[in-house]
């Protein structure tokens, strides 16, 4: 008998189908206001991470089609298996001058990179040391590693080192690695870098940044936290996007010449993805020279964050320790998030609502990602707005 006339098979389809989980899932997502959709940007961008504007300028657009036309549209491959175009070392040059180490390899994209890196410096049996506010992407590279993991709490370095204290390692080949964001994504405040770098020269661990918020933003060139504080000699490998305020694609590692070739030949997610397109690595070229040639764009960024934080701090509004071009205003629920970020859409403001889990529950919240192309005028009509809202009660 065919198993397509079988009676058990054909017919109406069982009440509890194999899909049922995603029909309830969903529907408990929307009554927790925990649903999300995807949206088209509509009004003053205070939404995305381009902070310093670059997705627009007319060098970066410029570098984008001089190289497809020298290129073409695609890089044809893997690094390892004829896509790796003289623009791909070109660009880690670059990369590695701007940052000020031996070396830098692209991924493309930071999930990728850190998924990649992390899960190949680290296995069962070694050690890895997370600050509890880590982004996602290091939460689950860390996780594909099987390394022991110990989260400690957010920039608490007396949490963190009692944790290296208390769990040695459990033979002599075991490696340790602390691993950390720079500027931490969603509440916007520094880690203590002096104090890691410390640290783990004390307690013999390497020591991964994610500087994704940071580069472009921070540092006398624009290299970042590792720049700004003097340590990026200190620091065993540091992580950066081109996706934020680089305003193309793609994300890169700095690191010297044989933690380079180490992770070329281990890094899965390297070696097993079609590299960066041209389009991509021109922009990031003509990126790079505006971000060391127009210094007033990150300089006009910081100034206006810090005046944002004031002025909602005076209205009693909770930023937390943002120190940076990225400022939560806390809302505690969920739904009062959305109804702010609704307010401020009828207003005329892209600001979107960040809730559980990507943030704690009871702290949901909108997050402000300020950019140094929108107008003076516009800025501080959001603030207003905001301020508005937060007093009527929203």
């Amino acid at each position: 008998m065919s198993i397509f006339s079988h009676p058990n098979v054909a017919g109406t389809p069982a009440q509890d189908s194999p899909e049922s989980f995603v029909r309830e899932r969903l529907a408990a997502l929307k009554a927790a206001d925990g649903h999300r959709a995807l949206k088209t940007p509509r009004g003053v961008d205070l939404s995305s991470n381009d902070y310093l504007g670059l997705s627009r300028h007319p060098a970066v657009i410029k570098g984008i089609f001089e190289a497809v036309e020298k290129y073409g549209a695609g890089s044809g491959g893997s690094r390892l298996l004829g896509g790796n175009l003289p623009l791909h070392e070109e660009v880690e040059e670059t990369l590695a001058r701007l940052k000020g180490r031996e070396a830098a390899l692209l991924f493309n994209s930071g999930y990728q990179g850190n998924v990649g890196i992390l899960s190949a410096l680290a296995g069962p049996g070694d050690q890895v040391f997370s600050d509890k506010l880590n982004h996602a992407s290091i939460v689950d590279g860390i996780r594909l590693s099987k390394a022991r993991i110990f989260a400690y709490r957010h920039c608490d370095m007396n949490d963190l080192e009692g944790d290296l204290k208390r769990h040695p390692t459990r033979s002599r080949s075991a490696k340790r690695l602390i691993v950390t964001d720079t500027v931490f994504s969603m509440d916007g405040d520094i880690a203590p870098l002096k104090d890691l770098v410390f640290l783990a020269k004390r307690y013999g661990a390497m020591l991964m940044v994610d500087e994704a918020h940071a580069t472009g933003v921070f540092g006398p060139t624009g290299a970042g936290i590792s720049e700004m504080l003097g340590v990026s000699g200190d620091v065993t490998l540091a992580l950066g996007t081109c996706g934020k305020a680089m305003g193309v694609f793609g994300a890169y590692v700095v690191c010297d010449k044989e933690m380079r070739d180490y992770l070329i030949n281990h890094a899965r997610s390297f070696i097993f993805s079609t590299s960066l397109p041209p389009a991509v690595l021109g922009g990031i070229l003509a990126a790079v020279d505006v971000i060391k040639g127009e210094p007033e764009r990150r300089e006009r960024l910081l100034e206006r964050a810090a005046g944002v934080r004031e002025e909602l701090q005076e209205a009693g509004i909770d930023t937390l320790k943002s120190e940076s071009q990225i400022v939560p205003v806390i809302l505690g629920s969920e739904s009062r998030a959305l109804e702010f970020s609704r307010g401020l859409a009828e207003e005329g403001f892209d600001v979107r609502a960040v809730r559980p889990p990507t943030v704690p529950k009871g702290t949901s919240r909108l997050r402000l990602s300020l950019n140094a192309s929108v107008a003076e005028e516009d800025l501080r009509r959001a603030v207003e707005t905001i301020i508005r809202l937060y007093k009527e009660g929203v």
